[in-house]
């Protein structure tokens, strides 16, 4: 591709081809989706086991559909293959290979590098510094994959100087409607990832075929999920111990921040054998999984809970209970205070998409109380 020299020439080829922009109007319709397109034999669909959001429809001569629900359908084309004629409108058509994709949505990276996909990634939204997923990072450090700067504020001259051939987004851009339109209008296509929005914890992970489909790496993807479906597996007949488990942060302003009931945490904390500790919590708000409340709040929920898991994810890591009293006198009256059932998170756990497994597993080994258990996201906070 020939290199844009200034914004003159590319807020020209904007105009230019701002008439032919793709236009989503939402064909998606939560699986009820009719796979046939003209000229194209269906030869097998892909139900996820525990995702809601997709579902990727494989078709002879290679071709594949992933249509995900909540937004559009996206036609896979494989190399030398010709686009079907007369598709619908809302069918956004993309070109394999795609070994040039810029990478937004933070969360994704995790399960490009599961399947040994991380040559098919040139562009990030994060920098090098921002990535806990080593071979990210590396790759940054070396050139192998570019800053071009984060989902709200793209380099736009950067990704078609590369050759950009996809945009891989989380919801937030939704938040940013005009980097979308201008994304689209220079020719790039928008893949928007929904995998914050499934409800069971696996749900997450198994977007893995999602961009297992997307880089030819079905087969691997399908492998690497069912390894960690073996920890629900293992764990469907463990009787529930009833012990209580709190899961929190707090925020800069002193309230703490919990997850509502629903989410795909308190989901983890009942497979592992435990019991959330706020039932029916709901976010009246908004549509976001965290909720806030006030530490006296917070109080009457979790002063007796069993085992408290500090959300090190977004706050800093606490080091010790002395740190944890820190932040509030109230927690001298914890239950798990008290007893030294403190635990808290890495920082690597929200970027940890393909091994949420291993929290279930850790979070069954804290409340069993089992000292031979090897921890992948928890660390034991010492007095």
């Amino acid at each position: 591709m020939k290199k844009l020299k200034n914004w003159g020439l590319l807020l020209l080829l904007v105009i230019l081809m701002a008439g032919c922009s793709s236009q989503k109007n939402g064909t998606g319709s939560s699986g009820e989706n009719e796979s046939g397109i003209a000229g194209l034999t269906l030869e097998k669909t892909s139900e996820p086991r525990y995702a809601e959001g997709y579902t990727i429809y494989y078709y002879e001569e290679g071709y594949k559909m992933i249509d995900v629900h909540e937004d559009v359908k996206y036609l896979l084309i494989p190399e030398g293959k010709e686009v079907p004629e007369d598709l619908d409108k809302g069918i956004v058509v993309l070109q394999m290979p795609l070994d040039h994709i810029y990478l937004a949505a933070t969360s994704t990276m995790a399960l490009f590098d599961a399947v040994d996909s991380l040559d098919c990634i040139r562009l990030s939204g994060t920098e090098a510094d921002g990535w806990y997923i080593e071979n990210a990072r590396e790759a940054m450090e070396s050139g192998e994959i570019l800053f071009a700067g984060k989902y709200s504020e793209p380099d736009y001259e950067l990704l078609l100087d590369e050759a950009c051939d996809l945009a891989i987004e989380s919801t937030m851009i939704y938040h940013t409607p005009k980097v979308e339109e201008m994304l689209e209008n220079i020719g790039i296509p928008v893949f928007v990832d929904y995998s914050s929005y499934e409800e069971h914890p696996l749900g997450r992970t198994e977007w893995i075929k999602v961009y297992g489909a997307l880089t030819d790496k079905d087969e691997e993807a399908e492998a690497f999920f069912e390894e960690q479906a073996k920890v629900i597996d293992e764990l469907k007949d463990f009787q529930n111990t009833e012990k209580k488990v709190a899961f929190f942060y707090i925020s800069t302003t002193g309230q703490v921040v919990v997850r509502k009931t629903d989410d795909y945490i308190p989901a983890m904390i009942e497979i592992a054998g435990g019991r959330y500790a706020f039932d029916h919590l709901e976010n009246t708000e908004s549509n976001s999984p965290s909720v806030n409340m006030t530490m006296e709040e917070f109080y009457a929920y979790a002063v007796d809970a069993d085992y408290l898991i500090y959300n090190a994810t977004i706050d800093n890591q606490i080091t010790s209970i002395d740190e944890l009293i820190g932040k509030s006198e109230l927690f001298k009256d914890f239950k798990a205070v008290q007893n030294g059932n403190v635990w808290c998170t890495g920082k690597y756990l929200y970027q940890a998409t393909d091994i949420v497994g291993q929290l279930i597993t850790d979070i069954h080994y804290v409340i069993t109380e089992n000292d031979t258990g090897e921890m992948t996201f928890l660390y034991e906070v010492q007095e």
